[in-house]
C-alpha cells in the first residue's frame, strides 16, 4: 500500500504537543483519549502509513509521566454491551486493555465505574477488579446533567464522586468504547483537584474528525461513515470561527456541549482556558499527511466499505435504514459509487458465471483474482490460496492443498465433529497449509507470503461466517460482502 502519512513525524510532534499542554496547566493534565488506543485500523486504512499502534507508541514515549484511568459505564456492564469490532463485552475488553497497557510499560492507576447506581452486575464486576489487584472508584449519575451547572459543580454533583488518587502529571482517561463517561471523569477530577488547591487542566485527544482538513475532505467523510449508527455529524466549529476567524472542523457533540463545558470550567476555576472546542484538542494528525491524494483514495474506499457493512447489518436485522441512507449521502459528497471498488464487480460476475458464491481480491500489482465454490473449497478458501500463489510466484496450475489432504479433514468435520457443511473455514485451510509446508516447498512459499495480504481489498458475493470474516480481519485484508446469505436458513453462524 502506498504511504500517505508520515508516522515518525506524527510520533514526534504529537508527544511534544502533549508535553506543551501539560506545562500550560502547571504540570497536571487530564487527557480524555477518544477513539482506539490499540488496533486503530480505521486510522491506518484512511491514512496509509499510520500504524495501528501509533497512539500507544506515542504514549510509551511519555510513560514516565503518564498513568492510565479506564472508565466504564456501569449501565454497559449491566446490559453486556458488546464491542462490534471485536465481538467482546465492554467489561471483558477493559481487562484486555489493562493487560495491553501493562505489556507496553504503561501504569494503569485505576478503574472508574461511571453512572454507578447500584447495578448488581457492576457490583460483582467491582469485586472482580479488586480481586485482580485494581483500584476501583465509583462516579454517580447527576440529576440535571449536563444543563444544571450549579448542581453539577457542587457537593451534590461532582462532589459525590469518589476522588481518584493519581500521582503523575499526565492522566490519560480512556474507555472500552463511546458513552463511557471519559469527559465527565476528567471534569469531576478537576473539581476535586481544585478543592484540594491543586492546579490541573483538561484536554481532549480525538483523531477524527481532523480539525485542519476541510469539512468535505474524504478522510473526514470517512469518519462520519464510521459513526453512521451514532448521531455524530462533522461541522465547522462556530466558536473557533468567531474567536479567531479561522475555519476548523469539529463534530456536533463537542460543539453542542462546549457552552456547558465552558461554564463548568468557569465554575470550577473562575475562568475557562479555551475559546472553542477545537482549542481543547491536541490532535496533530493533520500536520503529518505526506500525500493527500493517497489518503483521499484510501478514505473513499473506507466509505464504500462502511456502506457494505451497513447494508449487511441491515440484512442481518442488526440495524435499520438510517446508517445506509446516511452513508449513501456521504458517497454522493465524495463522488463515489460501488463501481469505484473494482473487487465488487469481479466477485459478482464470477458468482453469476458459476451460479454459486464467489470472492475476489485485488493484488498489489493491480491484478484482480477470484475464487469460486467447488466440492473441495469454498470461494473464500479458493481465493486465499490463489492470492498466496500469486504473491509467492507459484504457477496457478499448482495445487497447494490436494484432495488427499482436504477430504480427510472434511470427513472429520462432518462425520465426527458434527459440522453441517464439509467446506473448510479459512482457519482450517491455513492450518492444513501450515502442516503441508513442512514437506511441500510450494506450501512453505505460500505461508511465507501471508504478510503480503495485509492492506489488500477483497469482496464476497455473500455474507461470510464469523470465522471467515475474523480470519480476513486478522490477516489485514479489507473485506466487504454483498448483503445476501448463501441459503435461506434463519440461523447463520
Amino acid at each position: 500500500m502506498q504511504a500517505g502519512f508520515d508516522n515518525e513525524k506524527y510520533l514526534k510532534i504529537q508527544s511534544e504537543h502533549i508535553r506543551e499542554r501539560i506545562s500550560r496547566f502547571g504540570g497536571k493534565l487530564y487527557l480524555e483519549f477518544g477513539g482506539k488506543l490499540f488496533d486503530d485500523f480505521h486510522a491506518s486504512r484512511v491514512l496509509p502509513g499510520f500504524k495501528p499502534d501509533s497512539k500507544i507508541t506515542m504514549l510509551r514515549e511519555l510513560r514516565d509521566q503518564a498513568e492510565i484511568v479506564v472508565a466504564i459505564n456501569a449501565a454497559d456492564i449491566e446490559k453486556n454491551k458488546v464491542r462490534g469490532d471485536l465481538g467482546i463485552t465492554y467489561d471483558i475488553d477493559l481487562l484486555r486493555l489493562v493487560d495491553a497497557f501493562t505489556a507496553n510499560g504503561l501504569y494503569v492507576g485505576s478503574v472508574v465505574l461511571t453512572r454507578f447506581a447500584g447495578q448488581p452486575s457492576a457490583i460483582a464486576y467491582e469485586k472482580k477488579l479488586k480481586a485482580l489487584g485494581l483500584r476501583v472508584y465509583r462516579h454517580y449519575p447527576i440529576e440535571g446533567y449536563p444543563s444544571d451547572i450549579h448542581r453539577i459543580v457542587s457537593d451534590e454533583g461532582y462532589g459525590r464522586n469518589e476522588y481518584i488518587e493519581t500521582t503523575r502529571p499526565l492522566v490519560v482517561v480512556t474507555a472500552p468504547g463511546p458513552g463511557s463517561g471519559k469527559m465527565a471523569t476528567c471534569l469531576s477530577q478537576l473539581y476535586h483537584e481544585n478543592k484540594r488547591g491543586i492546579t490541573a487542566g483538561y484536554a481532549k485527544f480525538e483523531t477524527f474528525p481532523v480539525w485542519n482538513l476541510p469539512l468535505s475532505h474524504p478522510v473526514n467523510l470517512a469518519y462520519e461513515a464510521a459513526t453512521a449508527d451514532l448521531d455524530d455529524v462533522n461541522m465547522i466549529d462556530p466558536f473557533h470561527l468567531d474567536a479567531y476567524g479561522k475555519t476548523c472542523v469539529n463534530y456536533n457533540r463537542d460543539v453542542e456541549v462546549f457552552p456547558v463545558l465552558n461554564a463548568i470550567f468557569e465554575k470550577i476555576s473562575g475562568s475557562s482556558p479555551y475559546k472553542s472546542p477545537t482549542d481543547m484538542g491536541v490532535n496533530m494528525v493533520g500536520f503529518c499527511i505526506s500525500d493527500d491524494a493517497v489518503c483521499q483514495r484510501a478514505a473513499k474506499q473506507e466509505i464504500l466499505r462502511r456502506w457494505y457493512s451497513a447494508l449487511c447489518d441491515r440484512r442481518k436485522g442488526n440495524a435499520g435504514d438510517g446508517p445506509v441512507y446516511k452513508i449513501e449521502l456521504l458517497m454522493k459528497k465524495a463522488g463515489i459509487t460501488s463501481a469505484d471498488r473494482p473487487v465488487v464487480m469481479a466477485a459478482d460476475i464470477r458468482a453469476d458465471e458459476t451460479g454459486a458464491p464467489a470472492a475476489s481480491m485485488e493484488m498489489p500489482d493491480g491484478t484482480i483474482l477470484t475464487g469460486k465454490t467447488s466440492p473441495l473449497l469454498g470461494a473464500s478458501s479458493a481465493l486465499l490460496l490463489n492470492a498466496l500463489k500469486h504473491l509467492a510466484g507459484i504457477d496457478d496450475s499448482v495445487e497447494l492443498l490436494s484432495a488427499q489432504i482436504i477430504e480427510p479433514l472434511q470427513e472429520l468435520k462432518v462425520k465426527h465433529l458434527g459440522g453441517h457443511s464439509s467446506l473448510l473455514h479459512l482457519n482450517e485451510i491455513l492450518i492444513a497449509l501450515a502442516i503441508a509446508s513442512v514437506t511441500d516447498p510450494n506450501a512453505k512459499k505460500a505461508m511465507d507470503s501471508l504478510d503480503g495480504l495485509r492492506g489488500l481489498e477483497a469482496h464476497s458475493s455473500v455474507i461470510l461466517s464469523q470465522v471467515d470474516t475474523g480470519v480476513f480481519r486478522k490477516l489485514g485484508i479489507n473485506l466487504t460482502c454483498e448483503p445476501e446469505y448463501e441459503g435461506n436458513r434463519l440461523y447463520h453462524h
